[in-house]
């Protein structure tokens, strides 16, 4: 999964993704301009210091942080208070392990690693990132017991050994599957082969180090995401070519992706190796609170001003869109402050 998305050939180094997927930074421009305000709003629980970080880790082509600049020069110091100056201050910076993209805004740093731990002071923000953080599959054979599942270039795969060492103890602890053992599901039962997870421990270990990058701020990452509540039985990996979803072969053409256990995370963050720091919220729920709302605008707008009504239906269309709760507003936001409150929470 690694060299198929991260290779000298792979799909992150080589292709466009928004080309084969689309993230809510692609549906509308209404999804940067709710993290330009909650990075105003990490600004003020800072103080307004000089200088406000936003750090976009897993960064794509710069999307996300071009959509903040443009938001914030409409909006910044319109209202002559202490966060006036927020365009000037900010320093956007992108974690991405692809180039540079040619003509972006200079004012955008660009790095392939993050930077050291307590160096930021501000936002750092993950948008689909640890989706596409490499991880092995598990899957119990035919007495239940869980082995890696080993894959070719062409997506044929075979159980191998059994999962061992750490990462068995995370099975164990975030994703049981029967036990180590290859005991049933249900005391008593017969063993359930064909359960697979996706063992999130390098997720876990990049998560706690984009949070402990923070001196004092905030870390948000957006995903697909699940809890122990709601483990999918059979794991979540596919893949995203020209737009649609395929099958999940590391040939290097098409996006790899699965969702996260986001609760693994948040512990790893924490440092505690079970409860947590942080909480997920529903993207929909915080974008509710930063003023992404899909209602319909007023009819009486239509012939008073209509093109503004047709470019506000447009609007609406777009909110709805990153707010549905069945699509993109069932996303999970893991939100770890540091030194600050959460502020969906």
């Amino acid at each position: 999964m690694d060299r198929a998305l991260y290779g000298p050939d792979g799909f992150f180094m080589r292709e466009e993704p928004g080309a084969h997927f689309r993230t809510s930074v692609h549906v509308s421009p209404l999804f940067a301009e709710a993290v330009a305000r909650l990075l105003a709003r990490v600004d003020a629980a800072l103080g307004h210091p000089a200088e406000l970080t936003l750090l976009d880790v897993g960064a794509g082509r710069g999307e996300l942080l071009r959509g903040v600049l443009d938001a914030l020069a409409e909006t910044d110091g319109a209202d002559g208070g202490p966060a006036a100056g927020l365009a000037r201050r900010v320093r956007p910076v992108a974690v991405e392990r692809a180039s540079r993209p040619e003509g972006l805004d200079p004012r955008i740093g660009w790095r392939r690693e993050l930077p050291p731990p307590g160096s930021v002071t501000g936002l750092v923000f993950a948008n689909e990132w640890l989706d596409n953080v490499p991880v092995d599959l598990a899957e119990t054979d035919a007495v239940g017991v869980p082995r890696y599942v080993e894959v070719d270039r062409t997506g044929t795969e075979r159980l191998g050994g059994p999962v061992v060492g750490e990462d068995a103890d995370w099975l164990a602890r975030w994703w049981p599957l029967g036990g180590r053992d290859g005991a049933p599901p249900v005391p008593g039962g017969a063993p359930w082969p064909g359960l697979r997870a996706e063992i999130g421990s390098p997720r876990d270990t990049a998560w706690a180090e984009a949070v402990h990058t923070l001196d004092a701020g905030l870390a948000v990452a957006a995903d697909y995401g699940h809890t122990r509540a709601d483990r999918p039985p059979f794991g979540t990996l596919t893949g995203y070519l020209d737009g649609r979803e395929v099958r999940p072969v590391p040939d290097g053409e098409r996006d790899l992706t699965a969702h996260v256990a986001l609760d693994a995370c948040a512990a790893a963050a924490a440092g505690d190796g079970d409860g947590g720091v942080g909480a997920v919220h529903t993207q929909r729920a915080v974008l509710h609170a930063l003023g992404v709302h899909g209602g319909r605008p007023p009819l009486a707008l239509a012939s008073a001003d209509p093109a503004g009504y047709v470019r506000a239906l447009r609007t609406a269309g777009e909110a709805a869109e990153l707010t549905d709760p069945h699509g993109l507003g069932a996303f999970s936001w893991l939100v770890c402050p540091v030194g600050v409150a959460d502020p969906f929470g």
